[in-house]
């Protein structure tokens, strides 16, 4: 029986694509809407920026912040270092505003 693989185990966004195109055409998947498909390429959209390399930082902030912070990653069952990048991607994105 043939492994199924992971998304750890492509080394891109496009090996991943023609895996999942290979196995769209063999049949191992149902064809989709277009409306689905567009949604299936946001989703992988997403899931590629997963691939992106990461660069460690050093940031400084205060141990009341870090604390809360730490409660809240708990609290969600999220890292707090994936709630601090999310909060920075989504910044950058303009999808929230910075109000000090």
């Amino acid at each position: 029986m043939k492994k199924k693989k992971n998304f750890d185990d492509f080394s891109n966004e496009y090996e991943l694509l023609k895996t999942l195109e290979a196995e769209i055409e063999k049949g191992e998947w149902k064809s989709l809407e277009n409306s689905e498909k567009e949604t299936l390429k946001k989703i992988l959209k997403k899931g590629a920026e997963a691939f992106e390399k990461k660069k460690v930082i050093s940031l400084r902030i205060s141990q009341r912040d870090l604390k809360l912070l730490k409660r809240k990653s708990l609290e969600t069952g999220i890292p707090y270092q994936t709630i601090i990048s999310s909060l920075i991607r989504q910044y950058v994105e303009g999808k929230i505003k910075l109000e000090i």
